[in-house]
């Protein structure tokens, strides 16, 4: 995300891995033979981007094509944007820091509304002009995609075009166009008509709308014959789609840091305000065997010690428990755990559970939504209380001691009684627990926003006052239980729902907000519902006014999205719901008719009962064959070198980062005992940031020897650029720590220019106090810390200063000399040059 030259702003901001680039895994293209450039834009932080599944699929779909270099780029955090605008800086990718402004196509993944004002931002950055109508032919093609496309209408003046649906196959199309564009010099204009005529490409400028008097839209006019509805785009067959098996290794520890399998894609489960449940029809699952592989390769690749199995509704997928106790057999010795993070009441069986809790009991969350059978019933989420509280009783009884209930308040014609027995149900879920060790509950709760393309959006989303009332009374009542208590802010909620039913009027209202200074309205510490009123004010709009419920004859801003399912269906489930009507699951009934299905190459592709009982004994025969090792422990102690911009990498990212290569180099490594087993690697104390190193020191304790120069060999390649294994040795097993083990350390600080004339005499007297005293803060509380006790060497090497330290850090002892602060110091530049070892 900067330029090579700008590393000084790496030492200026706060988690400076972000803008790092050079993760293992990823991918820099020189420039020959690249005709197409397309930035993989994430409107938010970088280790929020990087847990998104979509984009490592992407990345390496594009990637893998000769002629395209596909790169990343994320909005950065308050204080690196402030450092761009102080030094007039772009915004650049991270694999070959090229400013945006300079790429093809800039793709955006639209997850959440209330990430909007950061796509404009990072538009601003890159010196690209938000609006479509300003920007000439030589700018960047603006794409836009993901669950927020399929209402793009509030960004609809700041995209060129929207892809609908699935992007495997879609993003090759688009950029095939784009080259094919530039071949033929078509106008922008010609790129976007050969766009629409493509299936899921949504091009804005090919439409019109018109409003009425009253606000509601009187007409959405097509401006292209035959170009009236733009249908989603459908993956046929999830088996045979690509998936990328070499992952990008953060250093960081982002949202989601392990490996991340989509088993399912797709849900017909139909509850009626979920619009996943419906953009993503139909179900289509992948073989366990082709899992099987693929979570294989990556834990290779990747060094993750968790895997997590994702789709809308885990426990759903035919195979779950064979597939579970082969992952399960296969990798519990390997303290690798495996997750479900989207489980329903009455798919976990606790044979599922017990799998489950052999390595790691890794969280138990249930959704059950609603409190009570009645709203259950109309948003068809069909759980039964009795099925609700075995399935927490189980979990319980297994070992777990948290469980999280997931609620929405705010559903269609819901009253104060149906909050009360959501209280009265999350105390019965602490009670199943009693008698077994624990039974904490954590009750978390979100307020319903209708969403397009679901049977709920023409209701009515409740406003920021109702909301605070109802968030008081069930904090009052769960409290009186002894039940914790999370909740969406009620202004947040209110805001999503503007931008999640709004149309194209709201554009100039998030202009307005991000010249106000709004930014990350997703984060809590960030969000300022003050600077959104100040903007819907200035723009004379009312938001409250898209919160209303919608006529069934009105014209929605979404009409002309088809996402598959047609309008008739969604009315007929709204009539369902207040009948309390239920809508069977279709895996398990007959078709109820949502018309997304073509039976023939668009249909439901299920694993069958056969293919289920075979990769059962498959699973159960390899693990009857699986051989154990005689143990023979041995401890290893390497040298390592910390370079360049690996200097920028934290204390706890080093851990984890050395860690998982130790597990992409198949070492035999021993682990802790307990629920969270850990690998057994002792380290040097931390090194200050922003220092480099020639002489870090680790211990590998193995359960059996291999040799030295193989582990060194090993490692190396898995090790990211800037960091090198330079030494090792077999130690005593019981030898000191490496931080017991050192008995001092030495460091170079380059000087200041012009440094000191007299800087000899300052170090003679600097050497003679009796003590030194500098200021440390811990917890808010400042200290005075003696570290003269600490300095046993100090003088001047030509432009260098030379310090040796038995304990704590040079930037103080070099800042205090100097008399300047610590930063200062820090970008002059630091590094360790050596160790002495006790004895």
């Amino acid at each position: 995300m900067l330029k090579r030259d700008q590393t000084e702003a790496l030492i200026q901001v706060s988690r400076p891995s972000r803008y790092l680039g050079g993760e293992l895994g990823s991918i820099r293209k020189d420039d020959s033979g690249i005709e197409v450039r397309m930035a993989l834009a994430f409107p938010d932080v970088y280790e929020v981007g990087m847990s998104h599944i979509g984009f490592p699929i992407l990345y390496n779909i594009l990637n893998s094509l000769d002629w395209v270099a596909a790169e990343r780029v994320y909005t950065p955090w308050a204080d690196m944007e402030q450092w761009l605008c102080d030094h007039q800086q772009p915004l650049c990718s991270l694999e070959s820091t090229l400013p945006l402004s300079d790429f093809d196509i800039i793709g955006f993944t639209l997850q959440y509304e209330l990430s909007y004002t950061n796509l404009l931002t990072m538009l601003n950055l890159g010196g690209i002009s938000p609006r479509r109508e300003q920007r000439n032919e030589d700018a960047p093609l603006i794409v836009v995609g993901g669950p927020c496309a399929f209402n793009p209408e509030p960004l609809a003046d700041f995209f060129d075009v929207a892809l609908i649906g699935d992007g495997e196959e879609a993003v090759v199309e688009l950029v095939e166009l784009v080259r094919q564009g530039q071949q033929k010099n078509w106008s922008r204009e010609q790129l976007l008509q050969q766009l629409a005529g493509r299936e899921g490409f949504y091009v804005p400028q090919f439409f019109n709308v018109s409003y009425q008097k009253n606000g509601c839209i009187e007409e959405i006019t097509a401006l292209q014959e035959g170009y009236d509805k733009v249908r989603r785009r459908f993956l046929n067959d999830l088996e045979t789609a690509p998936f990328p098996t070499q992952p990008i290794i953060p250093f960081m520890q982002t949202v989601h840091n392990r490996v991340a399998m989509e088993i399912t894609r797709g849900c017909t489960r139909g509850c009626r305000f979920c619009q996943a449940g419906y953009i993503y029809r139909p179900v289509r699952e992948r073989s366990p065997e082709k899992i099987r592989q693929l979570i294989a390769e990556i834990l290779q690749n990747s060094g993750y010690e968790e895997v997590s199995l994702l789709s809308l509704s885990t426990g759903d997928y035919t195979c779950i428990e064979p597939l579970l106790q082969q992952l399960m057999a296969e990798y519990a010795d390997e303290k690798i755990a495996v997750s479900l993070p989207s489980l329903r009441v009455g798919s976990l069986t606790p044979e599922l559970m017990e799998e489950v809790k052999k390595v790691r009991k890794t969280g138990f969350t249930l959704a059950p939504e609603a409190g009570s059978e009645r709203l259950r019933e109309l948003i068809n989420k069909g759980i039964s209380v009795e099925d609700l509280l075995q399935t927490t009783r189980d979990a319980y009884q297994l070992g777990w001691r948290l469980i999280k209930l997931y609620f929405m308040m705010g559903l269609p014609t819901e009253t104060d009684d149906d909050l009360q027995q959501l209280i009265e149900l999350a105390a019965a879920v602490k009670k199943s627990g009693k008698g077994t060790g624990g039974n904490d509950v954590n009750v978390a709760v979100s307020t319903f926003v209708p969403k397009p393309h679901t049977p709920f959006q023409w209701e009515a989303q409740i406003g920021i006052d109702e909301t605070l009332r109802k968030q008081r009374l069930l904090r009052d009542g769960l409290r009186m239980k002894k039940l914790r208590f999370k909740y969406h802010g009620a202004e947040s909620s209110f805001l999503e729902g503007v931008f999640s039913r709004g149309d194209r009027r709201l554009s100039v209202v998030l202009e307005r907000a991000v010249e106000l200074g709004c930014r990350f309205d997703g984060w809590r510490e960030c969000f300022d519902f003050s600077l959104w009123q100040q903007a819907f004010l200035d723009c004379n709009i009312d938001p409250s006014w898209y919160l209303r419920q919608r006529e069934e004859t009105e014209i929605l801003p979404w009409e002309h999205i088809d996402c598959g399912v047609p309008k008739s269906f969604f009315l007929s489930e709204r009539q369902k719901a207040v009948a309390g009507a239920v809508t069977v699951d279709c895996r398990d009934g007959s078709c109820h008719g949502c018309d997304v299905c073509d039976f023939k190459e668009l249909r439901m592709r299920q694993i069958d009962s056969d293919q289920t009982d075979l990769f059962a004994k498959t699973a159960n025969d390899e693990k009857e064959d699986k051989i154990e090792v005689p143990e023979q422990l041995t401890r290893v102690r390497l040298k390592l070198s910390k370079q360049g911009r690996a200097r920028m990498v934290g204390h706890l990212e080093y851990l984890k980062m050395f860690q998982r290569a130790v597990r992409r180099a198949k070492l035999p490594i021993r682990f802790s005992q307990g629920f969270h087993p850990m690998p057994k690697i002792s380290y040097l104390e931390a090194l200050p940031m922003g220092v480099s190193s020639e002489a870090e020191l680790l211990d590998l304790e193995l359960l059996f020897p291999v040799p030295v120069d193989k582990i060194i060999t090993d490692l190396n390649v898995q090790l990211p650029d800037g960091f090198k294994i330079v030494a090792g040795e077999v130690i005593p097993w019981k030898s000191p720590s490496p931080s017991a083990a050192v008995a001092s350390s030495c460091y170079r600080v380059t000087l200041p220019e012009p440094h000191p004339e007299d800087l000899t005499e300052q170090i003679d007297t600097f050497l003679a106090a009796d003590e030194i005293l500098v200021s440390r803060v811990k917890k808010e509380v400042v200290k005075l810390i003696d570290i003269r006790p600490a300095i046993l060497k100090l003088f001047q090497i030509d432009h260098e200063l030379e310090i040796e330290l038995v304990k704590g850090s040079p930037l103080q002892v070099a800042a205090k000399l100097l008399d300047l602060d610590v930063e200062t110091v820090r970008r002059l530049g630091v590094r360790k040059t050596g160790i002495t070892l006790k004895g």
